[in-house]
Order: structure tokens, then sequence, then C-alpha cells
């Protein structure tokens, strides 16, 4: 059985498990499949406080075809309330798969619930979706003219999702402006991690300044990008991490990137339905000791927060901007016998600290925000201001020095 851990997805944190071999399965055991390992990971025993044993017999002899199968899963999980927890088809799984591999088909956007409203978590850098505007927190009111109230994260992906070259519309409700209808042209977005290209060309970054922005966990070579980076970044006196609208991706990246910077302590705590709990630490493998400011906004999730969260809480680094999303579950995406694959809700994580950030997020040392006129006028405030940090970080280093 192979094993990777990924984070981000729909502001997801996943474990992801295949199977070597690929045998027929009938409806019903497919449907029992499914039950069995919510029955068995769910992180909550309780199962969201209902009786879970009364779905496993539920639909016995009712089940003649695999879209039967596939509806019958599909309720027995929304039964759960819980947006993290899906059945995804064949389809959908692989498109899934493919993402971890770097190639996204669509307008390259992660998308997530947020009180029931289907919300933006962030555009990926130099995709359709960024160029036409949107923004982390729009809410999407609709797909191509059809409402998204009660639509769930797979059925708004699979609207959105397309063949290149054709056109997407989207009514998109940002605060403090006039409604609008976004119409974007789907393409194939490779997905880009890191750049040391600040969002805007008009933002100017000293030369003792290291400026990395991460704008994806997915790619598996991310932390090695990092890492030749940072290696090349002798001559400079402190290093910015810019974690904006990054929604996550590969939670060995998270784990890595923090021992890169981290001398000891703990990364991240995950617990389980068995109230189980597992630290990871860092490692002693730290590559500088160079002062980090970290950017974080209400776009950054998942995987960034264990980052941010791990930095923050060990006094690595100060963290500025905004409050961030707010996702603490970890998923694991079971591959199922027909290539269909389920993910499942089977952790909660926690930071150094021990602090839930799930539905609360990482809160800044520096709370600055980027208005809409400050992104109109491309005058990134947030990152001179960690600039101007970064310098007070350095000159006190210096002194001490």
């Amino acid at each position: 059985m192979k094993r990777f851990i990924k984070m981000g997805l729909a502001v997801s944190a996943i474990i992801y498990l295949s199977f070597n071999t690929v045998f027929a399965a009938t409806p019903a055991e497919l449907y029992d499949d499914v039950w069995k390992v919510v029955n068995k990971k769910y992180y909550d025993p309780s199962n969201n406080q209902q009786d879970w044993a009364k779905w496993r017999y539920r639909y016995d002899h009712k089940l003649k075809t695999q879209e039967d199968a596939y509806v019958a899963i599909d309720t027995m999980l929304a039964s759960l309330n819980d947006p993290y927890t899906r059945f995804l088809q064949p389809k959908e799984f692989s498109e899934e798969t493919q993402s971890i591999k770097g190639s996204l088909k669509g307008i390259g956007t992660q998308i997530g619930l947020r009180d029931g409203n289907l919300v933006i978590i962030a555009p990926l850098e130099d995709s359709p979706a960024e160029r036409a505007g949107l923004l982390a927190d729009d809410q999407i009111l609709e797909i191509n003219g059809e409402s998204t109230k009660g639509i769930n994260i797979d059925a708004a992906a699979d609207k959105i999702r397309g063949e290149k070259g054709t056109t997407v519309k989207l009514l998109i409700q940002r605060k403090g402006v006039p409604n609008r209808v976004y119409s974007i042209v789907r393409d194939e977005i490779e997905v880009k991690s890191v750049s040391c290209k600040p969002p805007f060309d008009t933002t100017v970054i000293p030369d003792d300044i290291q400026y990395i922005r991460l704008s994806s966990f997915i790619s598996k070579n991310a932390a090695s990008e990092i890492e030749t980076i940072l290696n090349s970044s002798a001559d400079k006196k402190g290093i910015i991490i810019d974690l904006r609208s990054n929604p996550g991706g590969l939670l060995t990246n998270a784990i890595y990137i923090s021992d890169m910077l981290l001398r000891g302590g703990v990364i991240v705590s995950t617990v389980d339905r068995d109230r189980y709990k597992s630290t990871t630490r860092a490692r002693y493998t730290q590559v500088t000791q160079k002062p980090v400011v970290v950017l974080i906004n209400k776009g950054s999730a998942s995987a960034s927060e264990i980052l941010s969260g791990a930095l923050k809480d060990n006094h690595r680094a100060t963290i500025v901007g905004e409050q961030s999303f707010g996702k603490g579950l970890v998923q694991e995406i079971n591959k199922l016998p027909d290539e269909s694959g389920m993910n499942i809700t089977i952790q909660r994580y926690l930071t150094p600290s021990g602090a839930d950030i799930h539905k609360k997020g990482i809160t800044p040392d520096v709370v600055v925000e980027l208005t809409k006129e400050n992104v109109d006028a491309k005058d990134d405030v947030q990152l001179k201001k960690a600039i101007e940090v970064l310098k007070e970080m350095t000159c006190l280093v210096q002194q001490n020095g």
C-alpha cells in the first residue's frame, strides 16, 4: 500500500491511500466498504451525534447499479454534516490525483464552504481565476446562472471545471462592492509553487532580504525548491516567506519547511477519534538561523497554517498580515475498488502550543489589512510592513551579535 499526505485541495488536509490492485466490487460491497471506513476511522466517535449503525443495511437488496451505490454513498456521507467527508466518483478522483502531479484543468481556484456558503479560498498564482480578478473570500452565488445555494464542494468543482478554451460564468459577491459576473476562460494550469517575485511589480525588495512566495504546498518539489533558495541566501540578512492566499498542499512539505527553519521544538500534533495524540518534532536539520517574517491572509489555509503556526509558537518568526482561514482538520482519501475514492475526516491538528485553530485561524503578530484600494493601486502595504518588521529584527540581531 502506498501512502503520502496532502493538504489543501478544497481546503482539506488529506492522507492519501491507494491499493496496488484493482478488483471488481458489487454496488452493495462498494457501499459497505465506505460504511466500514467511516465506522472505523471518522474522527468523531459519535459520528456527529447520530446512529451510524442504521446506515449499514439501509439499502440492502436495493443497490442494483454502480450509480445506485454512488447516490446511496453520497446520501450516507451527507448525514455526517461534514463538508470535508465526501465521495469522489472515478472522474473526480482522477482529477484530484492529477492535481497532486502538478496539473489542473479549469480556472485555477480553491473553493470551500463557510457557514454553508460557497467561497473562494484562494486563486492559484498566474491562473485564469487570478488574472480575472477573483480574490480570497469571494462568495460564489451562481455558476453559469445556476444558484449555488445548498451545493456541495464536489458538485461546484465539477461545474467550474471544463475543457480548455471554454468559458464559465461566476456571479461573485464581494464585501463592499456590487455583485458582479466574471466570465473566465478555462485552461490547463501548471501548478507553480515557489517564486521570488512579489505579487505587485511596484514593490521593491531590498537587496539584503530574501523574499520567497509559496503559493501552494501541492507540488512534491516545493520543499526542495525552498531549501535551494535558503542555501543560496548566505548574503541575505533576513527572509520573508509569503503564504498569502496559499490554500495548502502536501503536509510533508509543511513539515520539511518547518524543519529547515526550526532548531528543535514541536511542528504539529494530530488527535484521532480515540483521542490519541501524535506529535511531529523538528529533527535539528535547520538550514538557516536568519530572522524570518511570514505573511498570511484569509486565504492562507491548512498546510499554510501548520507552517505559520509552527514558526509562531516556537518564536522563530514574526507573523504579519490578516487572520488565516482556519482549517484544522485532516482528511484521508481512500481509493476504492472501482477507481472512485472517498475523503474522510480522521484527525484534527493542533499547533505547537496546543491551539485548535479550526474555524479560528492563526492570528498575526502584526495585523495589516490589504484593502481593495491597496490592490487597485498595487500598493502592497502588507509586504511593506513585513520588510519594515524584518529590518527591525535584523538590526536587533546585529546589535546582539
